[in-house]
């Protein structure tokens, strides 16, 4: 089973804001790509519970899309720590989304000693 959230105005900030990654699949009903995205994100999510993962849709929160510059959907937006980090429209298979995700995640990488090992 899997926690994905129907995000709307009301909802949107305090689903995004803090620590964490969060990702958000801006999609529409109508859309045929957002039907094909929507099994490889609900995937995503049972493979990767500690992200967040939500929903957008375009046509009920027209508001949200155009904070987000979406052009086209399916458009995934990923947040960090309450700031967007990554946005890729497009459908995107569930490893692809999941090996993006764990790399956005990933603590940045330290600065190389002087003995050339990452301290």
């Amino acid at each position: 089973m899997t926690d994905v959230q129907h995000l709307t105005t009301d909802t949107f900030a305090a689903a995004v804001e803090g620590p964490g990654i969060t990702v958000i699949d801006f999609w529409a009903g109508w859309c045929g790509p957002c039907r094909a995205m929507a099994p490889q994100f609900e995937r995503a999510a049972v493979k990767r519970p500690a992200y967040r993962f939500a929903k957008v849709d375009v046509d009920a929160e027209p508001a949200l899309a155009a904070r987000f510059e979406v052009r086209s959907i399916p458009t995934l937006i990923v947040i960090r720590d309450g700031e967007p980090v990554a946005a890729e429209a497009g459908v995107v298979g569930v490893d692809q989304l999941v090996e993006a995700l764990d790399r956005i995640a990933a603590p940045p990488a330290r600065a190389a000693t002087k003995q050339g090992v990452a301290a």
